[in-house]
């Protein structure tokens, strides 16, 4: 009995899964919404304000004395007090323009600034995208393991071979040197027209370094892609360290890429033939820095900008695995893959996310149908079962035993529309990672309104067509609601989720908009053929009871 009493609660069970899957998707979008976009325009101003306070004054370095990870030299203490630098920082000594970027050096060699030159990288104000902030750890930063070379480091001005270089026809190179008391620096760059970089650095008399690829892009960094540092190692895993989630300094060995990252830039050092050793330690506001040891000489490439696919895995296949999308990534890794094949023939993002929805949808039909069919039978059998129901309401045992009966005579199974739903999700979580995060999305047209399919539909057309899609597929699903308020929430989520897609990425909507609609479409189809085989039974039943009446006289 209690077995059968289980199994009634599964019904319940059913309906109670999909309500919170729905609901928690929606204070999923409401979060980011109602809390985390405000906060970061609060962030925005405030990092603006401190901007314009400090436009006229020497900016500061990094602090040199926290430089060294201290599981490397017992020596190196950590201090907050800020030093500032006797080079002046904000000197660009060197100038490198490619097809894709201009980079800047600034007077202790490192790369102060990229700005990224392709038509699709511009911000809200129409200017090209600048991949970093004045005031962050800065790539190609040196830092000893000797305090006093360290401290020294920070005071001496680093000369360059040419002030400006030209790299849209061939490779250029750049040397950076920095004479200290007993040694000295040296930074051998080529860069390449693509914007990549392959770097040597060399530091005689054994005195060991860290160079790094320096903090993260900030460009764009929110709740739905992670963000801080990430670490490929040689046995393929990869470790993620999140900003504002990392307080212990940690030394991995046998790593070929290290990258900084925010959801579509990032600033990588990678050698996939010789492992690396380095540090990742936390700066003050527990975000990820990280360090990679060096001795004498180390040989490294680098690369800053989109995580476009075509343009990582053209340097190295292996730095595919900079594009990571979360738990999914094992589906929506393959799941990008196809996008991009489509792509490749069809030339439009647009188009391609309507055809990998088509596909998707024809793919995951079998398992559709059999829900849409599961629902259509339980909501034929509701009738019933509220008589059982009423029949033995004080008796639940005996309601389970004879529910459990009708839904084994007629065929029916109670969890039969909940299965296949919950088997789709991760396919469907897959591809809104997907769409997300993918960078290729920048400056893709589709239809003449929408210009750029990573920005919100300016004309909200895209949004209102997924909300009054999400309607129309709530009314002509079967449901067994019985609970007044669970049919008032649920009737409300078109509404909710409409609001929220508002502001969605275009391309993000496109997709949810055409899932909605081909959904429809196959629910009406079922809807259609379970109405023509109720009637069929509703007449081979009336057929049998004339037959027996007409054989009984």
């Amino acid at each position: 009995m209690a077995l059968n009493d289980n199994k009634m609660n599964k019904q319940d069970t059913q309906k109670r899964i999909l309500m919170a899957t729905l609901l928690s998707f929606a204070f999923f979008i409401a979060y980011d919404f109602l809390y985390v976009q405000p906060q970061a325009i609060q962030q925005e101003q405030v990092f603006q304000a401190a901007q314009s306070k400090t436009a006229n004054t020497k900016p500061q370095t990094t602090n040199p004395n926290t430089a060294a990870p201290q599981i490397v030299s017992q020596q190196t203490q950590a201090n907050n007090a800020p030093l500032t630098s006797d080079a002046d920082t904000s000197e660009i000594i060197s100038t490198i323009t490619t097809k894709n970027n201009i980079i800047e050096i600034d007077s202790l060699g490192r790369i102060a600034q990229v700005t990224l030159l392709k038509k699709q990288y511009v911000d809200e104000d129409g200017s090209q995208i600048k991949l970093f902030n004045e005031n962050q750890l800065r790539a190609l930063e040196v830092r000893f393991s000797n305090r006093t070379l360290n401290d020294e480091a920070f005071k001496n001005k680093v000369t360059a071979s040419s002030k400006t270089l030209n790299a849209l026809n061939g490779e250029v190179k750049l040397t950076l040197t920095q004479k200290l008391s007993n040694t000295t620096l040296i930074k051998n760059l080529t860069i390449y027209p693509d914007g990549h970089y392959s770097l040597e650095v060399i530091v005689p008399n054994d005195e060991p370094f860290f160079i790094t690829p320096g903090f993260r892009p900030d460009v764009l960094a929110d709740m739905y892609a992670d963000h801080g540092a990430l670490l490929a190692l040689n046995d393929g895993t990869l470790n993620i360290m999140e900003d504002e989630d990392f307080e212990t300094t940690t030394t991995f060995t046998g790593v070929q890429i290290a990258s900084a990252f925010d959801r579509y830039y990032a600033s990588v050092l990678y050698n996939t033939i010789d492992s690396l050793e380095l540090s990742v330690m936390p700066d003050t506001n527990n975000n990820p820095q990280i360090f990679i040891h060096g001795k004498n000489r180390l040989t490294l490439n680098g690369y800053m900008g989109p995580k476009n696919y075509n343009d990582l895995t053209a340097l190295d296949p292996k730095l595919s695995t900079v594009i990571e999308y979360g738990w999914f990534t094992f589906i929506a890794k393959p799941m990008f893959q196809m996008l991009q094949f489509i792509q490749s023939y069809v030339g439009n993002w647009g188009w391609t996310i309507v055809l990998v929805t088509i596909l998707i949808k024809t793919i995951l039909y079998p398992l559709a149908y059999k829900g849409m069919v599961s629902m259509n039978r339980l909501k034929e059998l509701s009738p019933q079962v509220k008589k059982l129901q009423e029949k033995y309401k004080d008796d639940k045992q005996k309601a389970s035993m004879h529910m459990m009966e009708l839904y084994k005579k007629e065929g029916a199974n109670p969890m039969g529309g909940c299965l296949p739903i919950l088997l789709q999700i991760p396919v469907f979580f897959a591809i809104y990672r997907v769409l997300l995060n993918a960078i290729e999305l920048k400056g893709s047209e589709w239809i003449w309104w929408i210009e750029d399919l990573s920005l919100m539909d300016p004309y909200y057309v895209l949004p209102i067509l997924m909300g009054a899609t999400m309607f129309i597929q709530q009314k002509i699903t079967p449901n067994q609601m019985q609970d007044e308020m669970q049919k008032k929430m649920f009737m409300m989520l078109p509404v909710i989720f409409t609001f929220f897609f508002l502001w969605f990425p275009a391309g993000l909507t496109l997709y949810w908009f055409m899932n909605n609609l081909f959904t429809v479409a196959q629910q009406y189809y079922v809807n259609r053929i379970f109405a023509k085989a109720k009637v069929a039974r509703h007449k081979e039943h009336e057929e049998k009871s004339h037959t027996k009446a007409h054989n009984k006289k």
